[in-house]
């Protein structure tokens, strides 16, 4: 069919192969580029839309195989790359110079684990090579630094021109801004609404973010201030929602979610935490301490997906405290794989938005 081994016939070959996700050729997404034939030696460039792409090496099994039907190669080489698309703008909301996409972390009630999630997500992100950043909302009970060791970092404040700009502390490949930082650890903050909404515009436009392809937004519990401020204020590539299987914590976590959707924030999806516990001693057991089944249930009721469940471990909890997440303290648990797995499959959804 391929007389000759050139350019074009390795991209005429290429073209049925598709994103799995986005459902369109490789070849038409323009995501195989610079390709070189060297005899019968065939390499070119494979650009991902997320650096956590889940599927990769899926894609990448799939461009060899076609490539290697046509006559005369020997060998192919793939370099991976990715360039994360822009999350899609608002003519009414301000987006942030170099972020390319903002998630809201959010959930009905507290206690569930939203910062548990928030933070291991964000490290999981960070570890596939993405740029991340994490704001923490949650400006009443600020609890991001603990968790991503951080509780002792000093954050600089610079004055410029145009105001103060924040410079984000830093750890575990995370840019971090709380409002931690800029309290004593025992002083809390006794503030009505509009103090509120100034501080969390402060963190959004006058902190040094950078080139960020994802802003992971770790939101306070509930329906309130914080999150009228986040929606209005700048344009979303989504909200996840956080709960555990009891059924208190789903009634909360359906009111959040469709908050969001009122306000045209995209639900990413239901991350079930704590579905069971796993007793350290007894790995290949575990109890539904909180009830079954709840995630799934309210997910397919809700018409969004379940992104993921994830155990309840010990060395979640100590990887908390410790300022050691456990998808960087203990990789291999099953929270450390469950957690992983979901900002993967958040990455994969954004990006999916984005190019829809």
């Amino acid at each position: 069919m391929y007389d000759v081994l050139d350019s074009r016939s390795v991209l005429e070959v290429l073209r049925p192969v598709e994103d799995p996700e986005l459902r369109k050729s490789l070849v038409e997404l323009n995501m195989i580029r610079n390709v070189t034939i060297d005899g019968g030696k065939v390499s070119f460039t494979l650009v991902l839309t997320t650096p956590a792409c889940p599927l990769r090496e899926f894609i990448v099994e799939d461009c060899q195989k076609a490539v290697k039907k046509l006559p005369g190669v020997i060998d192919v080489s793939i370099e991976v790359t990715a360039e994360t698309p822009q999350q899609k703008s608002l003519p009414d909301r301000t987006g942030i110079s170099g972020v390319k996409n903002i998630i809201a972390v959010s959930s009905g009630k507290g206690g569930v684990g939203k910062s548990t999630v928030a933070v291991n997500v964000a490290v999981a992100l960070g570890q596939t090579g993405a740029k991340v950043g994490l704001l923490d909302a949650d400006i009443y009970g600020p609890n991001d630094p603990t968790m991503l060791g951080l509780a002792d970092a000093q954050i600089v404040v610079r004055s410029t021109e145009t105001g103060d700009i924040l410079e984000p502390a830093f750890n575990h490949g995370v840019k971090l801004v709380s409002m931690g930082f800029l309290i004593d650890r025992d002083q809390p903050v006794i503030w009505r609404g509009p103090m509120l909404n100034g501080v969390i515009r402060q963190f959004l436009y006058q902190v040094e973010w950078g080139e960020l392809d994802y802003l992971i937004v770790d939101m306070p519990p509930g329906t309130g201030d914080a999150q009228l401020t986040l929606t209005q204020a700048v344009p979303m590539a989504g909200a996840v929602i956080v709960t555990t299987p009891q059924n208190v914590a789903l009634l909360d976590s359906r009111k959040g979610l469709r908050m969001f959707q009122q306000m045209n924030v995209p639900v990413l999806g239901i991350v079930e935490n704590m579905s069971y516990f796993i007793p350290p001693d007894q790995p290949d057991k575990q109890y539904d301490i909180f009830g079954s089944g709840g995630g799934s249930k309210t997910s397919a009721e809700l018409g969004v997906p379940l992104l993921g469940c994830v155990p309840l471990e010990i060395s979640t909890r100590v990887g908390g405290d410790s300022g050691v997440p456990i998808v960087v303290g203990d990789p291999d648990s099953a929270s450390a794989k469950a957690l992983t797995a979901i900002a993967l499959n958040i990455a994969g959804k954004v990006s999916v938005a984005a190019l829809t």
